[in-house]
């Protein structure tokens, strides 16, 4: 017999379950022990359209924060905006063409900013 790949995913108690320690994920301990990726203290800040169906997202990246911080920092950041968006493999993603306006904003907040992709 092969052991199974597969695990518990979602459980009616308690949502969403980590696949790592099998627990719910508000209570998931593995998740919050990971460091935050190594950054060289530079915030980049990018418009992105590739794969996106032609629809522009800005994205921020190498934000040196843990990833509550960085949702934290995401949600302000979108709602400055206006728009939606999501945070996601330690990027910030915002729907439509901020890049300025996110700029100047991290700006404010201390963050050592550079426009990248062009």
């Amino acid at each position: 017999m092969r052991p199974s790949g597969g695990g518990l995913v979602y459980s009616t108690d308690g949502g969403r379950m980590c696949p790592a320690c099998r627990r719910p994920v508000a209570q998931c301990s593995c998740s919050r022990a990971a460091p935050p990726p190594p950054t060289d203290g530079t915030v980049r800040v990018l418009r992105e359209t590739k794969g996106r169906g032609g629809k522009a997202v800005t994205v921020v990246r190498g934000v040196p924060a843990d990833a509550a911080a960085l949702a934290k920092l995401g949600q302000e950041l979108k709602s400055a905006c206006g728009s939606g968006g999501t945070v996601k493999d330690g990027a910030i993603e915002v729907q439509g063409d901020h890049v300025d306006k996110l700029m100047q904003l991290l700006q404010q907040r201390g963050f050592r900013v550079k426009r990248a992709g062009g």
